[in-house]
């Protein structure tokens, strides 16, 4: 005879898999990578620089 096997245990662990999957999925199809994150990171303090630079002291 086979050992017990808690139900909610592996709805839990269905839902939870599933779930990864659909996250995996939209990582890939609507986000962005770290490095292009920094990169506008990096692109919009640049401007903010520049823009701080170029204002009028009144």
């Amino acid at each position: 005879m086979s050992s017990p096997l808690s139900l909610n245990k592996a709805r839990k662990d269905r839902n939870r898999s599933a779930n990864k999957m659909q996250a995996d999925e939209n990582s890939a199809k609507f986000g962005q990578s770290k490095a292009q994150k920094e990169a506008l990171k990096a692109r919009a303090q640049q401007i903010a620089r520049n823009l701080d630079g170029h204002k009028k002291e009144t």
